[in-house]
């Protein structure tokens, strides 16, 4: 019954995070019409993904502590109410400045993860969370085609507002199912050193747990990457379509299907990245992030070719975007994991809260400056400059991660098995009652 139940649990995460990436992402297909709506320029839109993101900053160090402290499940059906509460909000708004306002509230639900992320962790043991992370992981380019799908074909007759109305409804609907269906996990009890326990002893983050992340050499460099790495992302989903329309002059008939595909091979990359850096983890603690390093570095490489594809070219374009697709997502499971793999079990929302907030709070900016360097010069040289740049500083910061994981590993793998002596302590008493 627990192997079933914790695939099911997988299931609702799962098709609660590609539901809410695809109201998330909806946004970049639907850029064109919210502009012409509200008579909008490049800055004053990116003014628009970047609020949802700066709030989602400010949100993931509540969201991490609140995780770490209270029941990870009832704090999820939470952030789906108030998914689906903001998405109508920003549905009714009559003005920019009101529009401006609602869809900056939509943030608040964008920095919900960590738990998820963690109570996965107290179902799934170190060797097969890459694998699991990656699969949810498949969620963004998946949700990120579900959302150019409702733009292309129901837009046009629906209107965008009418869109947001639906995927808030959804958002209502899982926030009950996940109250109602998704049980609390012990935290800790997937980790090797307390398999078998009847009995774990219970710890409970503290500020003494807190401090010790600060100990984790490996953090910092994950950090510092983390607040680079996500400019790309957010660049991509915000103006990549807008580019497609406007400076390679390519129609809906013809990007639907050219995005369409390249969202698969993105969904491939991220099983892929996960189960490659499961692979090499079990070989080599510093698997993960040595496939973490070589796909940012190929993913920067084949951007680069990409964007400079002559227009007339379009089948090596997609070709080329296609490889890029698949590159790209190996660091995201492989992170999280690697943050899994070093912090305690009650500490990892925060710690992963934490990796968010510096994430968000770097490239909340990155949609607003690709916007005001595009109207100083095109979206191509700003795309290419933006993304280019960050990923290529990752893959540098990465390679210092990648030479200080095994010890804070084998730290953390200590502390497990100081845990189970604890734990069998604790039992001990009530055996000889």
């Amino acid at each position: 019954m627990h192997r079933r139940y914790r695939w099911f649990i997988v299931a609702v995460f799962f098709a609660f995070m590609l539901l809410h990436q695809s109201d998330k992402l909806l946004i970049g297909p639907l850029t064109t019409p919210i502009m012409e709506e509200f008579n909008l320029d490049e800055a004053q839109m990116g003014a628009v993904f970047t609020g949802a993101l700066i709030v989602g900053a400010v949100f993931y160090p509540l969201w991490g502590y609140l995780y770490d402290r209270f029941a990870r499940a009832r704090l999820l059906a939470l952030a789906s109410f108030i998914w689906g509460a903001t998405t109508w909000l920003s549905a009714i708004a009559p003005t920019y400045s009101s529009f401006l306002a609602t869809r900056a509230s939509t943030g608040v639900d964008d920095s919900s993860y960590p738990g998820l992320f963690s109570l996965v962790s107290d179902y799934f043991g170190p060797e097969m969370r890459g694998k699991v992370y990656g699969l949810l992981n498949l969620t963004a380019p998946l949700g990120y085609m579900i959302g150019l799908a409702l733009a292309l074909l129901l837009g046009p007759a629906l209107g965008w507002r009418n869109i947001f109305f639906i995927t808030g409804a959804v958002g209502l609907v899982l926030a009950a199912v996940i109250f109602f269906t998704v049980r609390e996990a012990p935290r800790g009890q997937a980790e090797p050193e307390l398999a078998g326990l009847e009995q774990i002893a219970v710890y409970k983050f503290n500020l003494a747990t807190a401090r010790s992340l600060l100990h984790k050499r490996t953090l910092l460099p994950l950090f510092v990457q983390g607040f680079f790495g996500v400019f790309p992302w957010n660049v991509i989903s915000s103006w990549f379509f807008r580019y497609l329309e406007t400076e390679r002059g390519y129609s809906s008939d013809l990007i639907f299907p050219m995005m369409a595909i390249a969202v698969l091979f993105m969904a491939a990359g991220n099983v892929l990245g996960g189960a490659l850096g499961d692979w090499l983890f079990k070989r080599t603690r510093r698997g993960r992030l040595i496939v973490c390093t070589a796909g940012v570095f190929t993913g920067a490489a084949l951007l680069f070719l990409t964007i400079n594809v002559p227009l007339a070219n379009t089948l090596l374009f997609a070709a080329l975007l296609c490889l890029t697709a698949l590159f790209i997502p190996f660091s995201g499971p492989n992170v999280i994991s690697t943050v899994h793999d070093i912090t305690q079990p009650e500490a990892r929302s925060t710690a992963l809260a934490i990796q968010y907030f510096i994430e968000s709070s770097g490239a909340a900016l990155a949609p607003l400056i690709v916007g005001l360097i595009a109207r100083q010069t095109t979206l191509t040289d700003a795309i290419l400059l933006i993304c280019v740049s960050t990923w290529l500083v990752c893959g540098v910061v990465l390679l210092i991660a990648t030479r200080l994981v095994p010890r804070d590993i084998e730290a953390l793998r200590q502390e497990m098995r100081d845990r189970r002596r604890e734990s069998q302590e604790l039992m001990q008493p009530a055996r000889g009652l």
